[in-house]
């Protein structure tokens, strides 16, 4: 896997394949390119700071949460 990050669009693109998508479907602010055959080949991630930062605070959470119900 590889991947790029443009801070002027702030999208971040993750490579799963060296194939070429043939479509694409978005939801939300996650495109997904797919091969022929429906695999994922490349994952855009659209607004990827503001999505980190989310990523980032339900990680701090659950890593609290279970430090409480480990101790």
């Amino acid at each position: 896997m590889r991947y790029r990050y443009d801070a002027k669009t702030d999208i971040l693109v993750l490579r799963l394949s060296n194939e070429k998508p043939d479509y694409g479907e978005q939801q939300g602010n996650v495109i997904t390119h797919y091969s022929k055959k429906g695999k994922p080949i490349e994952i855009e991630i659209l607004d990827a700071s503001k999505i980190s930062r989310k990523i980032n605070e339900i990680i701090a959470k659950a890593t609290k949460h279970m430090a409480v119900i480990t101790s």
